[in-house]
């Protein structure tokens, strides 16, 4: 069973930086697509590496320094994020999804609706269209 932790029970963990490490595991594609809804695409301080490259990386040893340190991933819905969680856990790392991914996030902690604002509509349709 995956490990989770609410937007709302990260929010109270912010104040100590240090002594975690949020994790985003979307791809680059999708970070561009989600920077068009008038906000921020990603949770402030948060690292991004994709779940193919962090699987790897953990396997490879890479990250072996993060293994004492409290790993909090999230994705766009949380699905992903849930698969990294649990495959570092195997692992003996400390890691946590955030329930309900960026979406969550956003509407929880930063107030907003996963929407497209109407003054970048145009922009949108024009980066869909290429």
């Amino acid at each position: 069973m995956t490990n989770k932790i609410s937007p709302r029970d990260l929010q109270k963990k912010r104040g100590k930086p240090g002594k975690y490490m949020i994790i985003d595991v979307r791809d680059g594609k999708e970070l561009e697509g989600q920077e068009f809804d008038g906000g921020d695409s990603k949770i402030f301080g948060a690292v991004n590496i994709p779940l193919t490259q962090l699987i790897r990386d953990s396997r490879n040893g890479d990250l072996d320094r993060l293994r004492q340190v409290p790993l909090y991933l999230y994705s766009t819905v949380g699905n992903r994020a849930d698969i990294a969680t649990d495959e570092l856990n195997t692992q003996g790392f400390n890691a946590f999804s955030i329930e309900g991914g960026f979406i969550a996030w956003k509407q929880e902690i930063q107030g907003r609706q996963n929407m497209v604002k109407f003054g970048k509509f145009k922009e949108v349709i024009d980066k869909i269209k290429k």
